[in-house]
């Protein structure tokens, strides 16, 4: 997803990140509101995962929700 993308689809987004990665408040994902590398940091700090992991993770995650709303369509 591309920057525009990604904050764009924020709000139907979130829900999604919040089910992934349960640490993450509705605190911080309002803070990120929508930034992908706050995410990422995020996931980092709280998972304990190196960058290119959790950008990895993130990315499939997106992936997932593309393909889920093309089948919706």
């Amino acid at each position: 997803m591309n920057r525009d993308t990604f904050e764009g689809n924020w709000k139907q987004f979130k829900g999604k990140v919040q089910e992934k990665w349960g640490k993450l408040t509705d605190d911080d994902l309002d803070v990120i509101a929508g930034r992908r590398e706050q995410l990422i940091g995020k996931i980092q700090e709280r998972y304990g995962l190196a960058k290119e992991a959790a950008e990895q993770e993130l990315s499939e995650l997106e992936a997932r929700s593309r393909t889920a709303a093309a089948a919706r369509r």
